[in-house]
């Protein structure tokens, strides 16, 4: 399969699996990332993902050969946009472990996950206007979101890529490491994350990846409404009773 799904505890790998066309998207990796992104949300024992690629290029892009061959609608889905998950929505947190290369699509899947682990060997970018071409799968508005405007406006419209540890320094990247490392750093985020509440987890990561485009009002609406639902799972109840207990709490994602 272009695109597989590993599961392993609560954590899921999804794998970009093209290696020989430079995991370039094409229709079947489309459809494919988004039916194992429906088994990941659908998944109540899967509270966190991980998404990687097999090769030296994490994703190149579109496959142009399809694009040229006027079958170019299909390498993006209804509910998820291009690659099947740069417009979809999600609950549960996503970490990109970006082992090579991240351009153009490549970037953009990249900036639609929660978090990034690259490597030392990483680029990012968007060269898109080097053949008078537009990045319409999201890059042109995630990417001054995730690290500025001067400096995203730059790579936009240069199409000059970035080092990853650059990107790390301008707040895109959570982590920079030598590649045979990218996987187990992802892991230890992924266990991290997987040591919270899961839907205290999620209810979170909703709001705050809302955090740049929505107001302060719909923003504080939708904290309490969060809040209130919280409430009233066994989780709240875990939360405290374990804290007095001395103990490390029980999750049951519910």
């Amino acid at each position: 399969m272009p695109v597989e799904l590993r599961k392993e505890g609560r954590i899921a790998y999804i794998t970009l699996n093209r290696p020989e066309a430079r995991n370039a998207i094409n229709g079947e990796m489309a459809s494919t990332m988004e039916a194992c992104l429906d088994e990941f949300e659908n998944d109540d024992e899967l509270w966190v993902g991980i998404l990687s690629a097999e090769g030296k290029v994490f994703c190149a892009g579109a496959d142009l050969k399809e694009v040229s061959a006027g079958t170019g609608a299909s390498i993006s889905t209804k509910r998820g946009g291009f690659a099947g998950i740069v417009k979809r929505e999600r609950t549960k947190p996503l970490i990109a472990a970006i082992q090579g290369t991240a351009v153009a699509g490549g970037c953009e899947i990249s900036l639609s996950c929660d978090l990034i682990i690259a490597s030392t060997e990483t680029v990012f970018g968007l060269p898109e206007v080097k053949r008078s071409l537009i990045a319409g799968a999201g890059g042109l508005f995630r990417l001054p979101q995730a690290i500025g405007m001067v400096t995203g406006m730059e790579m936009i419209l240069t199409g000059d890529p970035v080092p990853a540890q650059r990107a790390y320094e301008l707040g895109m990247v959570n982590k920079v490491v030598p590649v045979d490392e990218v996987l187990a750093e992802a892991k230890k985020l992924a266990d991290r994350i997987n040591a919270n509440a899961p839907l205290a987890v999620q209810a979170s990561r909703q709001i705050a990846a809302n955090a740049m485009t929505d107001s302060d009002e719909v923003l504080w609406k939708s904290g309490g409404k969060a809040f209130g639902k919280i409430v009233g799972t066994d989780d709240f109840k875990e939360g405290p009773l374990a804290f007095i207990e001395k103990r490390a709490p029980k999750w049951k994602g519910r």
